[in-house]
């Protein structure tokens, strides 16, 4: 894969989180009944980034959990897909709240499809909102985020690759081409 662009640096993406926070604010009227619900892998840091941002901004902690999507894929059985299993770690009760779904990007929409399932299975919230780093279009479905850092129309030969410090030491979204 060879590098076409950097999208955002580490400032950008700090810059791009805060002003998602101010929006999630915003739309909800505050954070009564809010939590942050990360999909494995980079939406959960994205999740507690966004949770801190809160804190920031409203001066109120909202609760944060992590969301394995795993069996909820329709892809399992095609392809030889192995998953690697990992928990699902949710330590509160989500009935009757306002679930706000974090990804680092969505591609075909079928990432936040089966995110829907897996938090419908922990209880039946008031309200599912979608919020993702990156929007790169082709979506498959009809799944629209209502938070989104940046929209990147892309060509189905292109990958969005979302590095944070986290996982791979550094902050930074970068397209690349097949």
């Amino acid at each position: 894969m060879k590098l076409k662009a950097q999208l955002l640096s580490e400032s950008d993406i700090s810059r791009v989180l805060k002003r998602i926070a101010h929006q999630i604010i915003e739309k909800n009227r505050g954070t009564k009944d809010l939590c942050l619900i990360g999909i494995k892998s980079r939406g959960v840091p994205l999740a507690q980034r966004l949770a801190d941002n809160i804190y920031e901004i409203d001066g109120n902690k909202v609760e944060v959990g992590e969301l394995d999507i795993t069996h909820y894929r329709d892809d399992i059985e095609k392809d030889n897909y192995n998953p690697v299993l990992t928990k699902t770690k949710v330590d509160f009760c989500i009935k009757g709240k306002t679930v706000v779904l974090i990804d680092d990007v969505i591609f075909t929409g079928r990432t936040a499809r089966a995110a829907l399932d897996a938090v419908l299975d922990l209880g039946r919230p008031s309200k599912i909102q979608l919020c993702v780093l990156i929007d790169r279009g082709h979506s498959e479905l009809p799944i629209k985020a209502n938070f989104v850092g940046k929209n990147i129309p892309t060509s189905l030969d292109e990958a969005v690759a979302v590095r944070l410090s986290e996982y791979d030491g550094e902050n930074s979204v970068a397209i690349y081409t097949k």
